[in-house]
């Protein structure tokens, strides 16, 4: 085969990789400004709405680990192929869906597709393009089409919900998901971990229950109270079922994740980052959509029209943060993107009521805010794979991705729990006023979770690592193992 022809077949498949992964980033959000319909239209209680949202996100983060390391020893295509069909099945069911379980029941299997496909997905990834400036490329346009799915999920689910119907948020998803799988095989080649003959049952049956626990337990939060027997038994039970997985991992002779994979200290270092990025920038989203809908009315498609700017810029600065982490690395890249979220959400600490304003409250610091979250995700995903061997591809993308979803599950039931603190105590005569003094305590905390995610980027990647990449990148060659 020609050069151009590979080159052209590995951008096809990229194509392909990156669209699946939006959709599955998309569909966390996507539901959010069609709730009010969907419980309108299935009499939802008020309680259980919220596990719309909720039972997706429960079984996408508990199910991660488990589909990365799938991927690597079932095979990384037939993975992804299979978790695109049931992602574009679920999706079928919960848009024909009659009652509260049956929609619950369908978002749940959603997240389970989504867990097997977007870890394999990034294998892929990792495996098909050479590392440096190739993968960085290819990272570039991942970390893009990600990092913008959340926000165009708003946008999206505000056109559908206002001209079709809250059905089409998830009907959409079936034609895609089906079409994917369909072409994968033309597109996508196999591959696997060879060496593995066994398959550690102990080991992904307790990460697994402990990680769904564990996000349950979060998400749970908020209505069950931090305090409440019912949080602390949830928690406790979580630890010990995690505390068991890395007891039987130690022991099994091939377990489901071999600890030596953390001696790598940039991907340790990552994965720490990815999970304060998780905590501040999930619940920014959540806050801006509640912001402009309850303090500024906007309507849903308003509203989601009102991201328009924050998803395309995004993009922008993702292509250019794969350009920065070839010529200076991924460390400082990354620490500029943290510091750019931190300013953003320090200036939405500041939104007003009554009296606030799109342009001067929401659209610059989210503009500010979609440049360092594409130089965030960009460089923090290529140092969480880095380095690492292509057997343990699966394994290096369902951590990272884990990290970010267990962050965003904790960020959003901690800062939820302060707004709702801080308005229920507020004194303001105006309701609205009280409303937004929590969004503001709120954002304002977010910022403390970037700035630690900074502070600790510089302190864990190592620059090394970093500055060999670029001067690996630079040469056109793979930098060396990176140092565990």
């Amino acid at each position: 085969m020609a050069q151009s022809d590979t080159q052209r077949a590995k951008w096809l498949a990229l194509a392909l990789l990156a669209t699946a992964q939006f959709v599955v980033v998309l569909d966390a959000s996507i539901v959010n400004v069609a709730l009010p319909s969907i419980g309108r239209d299935l009499h939802f209680s008020q309680d259980n709405l919220s596990w719309v949202v909720n039972a997706y996100t429960l079984f996408f983060g508990g199910f991660l680990l488990l589909g990365g390391r799938l991927a690597d020893r079932i095979g990384r295509r037939r993975m992804f192929i299979a978790g695109m069909v049931l992602f574009a099945v679920a999706s079928l069911g919960g848009g024909l869906a009659q009652s509260e379980l049956w929609l619950i029941i369908a978002r749940s299997v959603q997240g389970l597709g989504a867990a097997l496909v977007s870890p394999a997905a990034l294998s892929i990834v990792t495996t098909t393009f050479t590392e440096g400036a190739e993968r960085n490329k290819a990272l570039g346009v991942w970390g893009a089409v990600a990092g913008s799915g959340g926000a165009a999920g708003v946008l999206l689910g505000g056109v559908l919900t206002k001209y079709a119907g809250w059905e089409w948020v998830l009907f959409v998803n079936t034609p895609i998901g089906l079409a994917a799988a369909f072409v994968a095989p033309r597109l996508l080649h196999e591959s696997r971990d060879q060496t593995s003959k066994t398959f550690d049952v102990g080991g992904a049956v307790s990460v697994t229950a402990g990680l769904a626990l564990l996000v349950y337990a979060l998400v749970n939060a908020n209505h069950a109270g931090w305090a409440s027997a019912e949080t602390l038994l949830l928690g406790s039970v979580a630890v010990a079922l995690l505390a068991a997985f890395v007891v039987i991992e130690r022991r099994n002779p091939q377990p489901l994740v071999p600890f030596s994979i953390f001696r790598l200290q940039t991907l340790r270092g990552s994965n720490i980052v990815a999970l304060l990025i998780g905590m501040s920038l999930f619940s920014m989203f959540f806050f801006i959509s509640l912001y402009l809908q309850q303090i500024l009315h906007y309507d849903a498609l308003k509203a989601g029209i009102a991201y328009l700017p924050l998803a395309l810029l995004i993009i922008v600065s993702a292509g250019v943060a794969s350009q920065l982490v070839t010529k200076i690395g991924f460390k400082p890249t990354l620490i500029a993107g943290m510091l750019l979220i931190t300013v953003a959400l320090l200036w939405f600490s500041r939104v007003s009521a009554p009296g606030g304003g799109y342009v001067s409250d929401v659209l610059f610091p989210s503009m500010l805010a979609a440049v360092g979250l594409g130089f965030a995700f960009v460089s923090v995903t290529i140092g969480a794979v880095a380095g690492t061997r292509e057997q343990d591809a699966g394994l290096a993308s369902g951590l990272i991705n884990t990290s970010q979803q267990v962050g965003g599950a904790l960020g959003l039931a901690i800062l939820a729990a302060i707004a709702n603190s801080v308005t229920d105590h507020s004194t303001a005569a105006n309701g609205l006023v009280s409303l937004n003094h929590g969004f503001r305590v709120a954002f304002l905390v977010g910022a403390t979770f970037a700035l630690t995610g900074a502070v600790l980027a510089g302190l864990l990647i190592d620059g090394r690592d970093s500055r060999a990449a670029a001067e690996a990148a630079a040469r056109g060659e793979a930098p060396a193992a990176m140092a565990a």
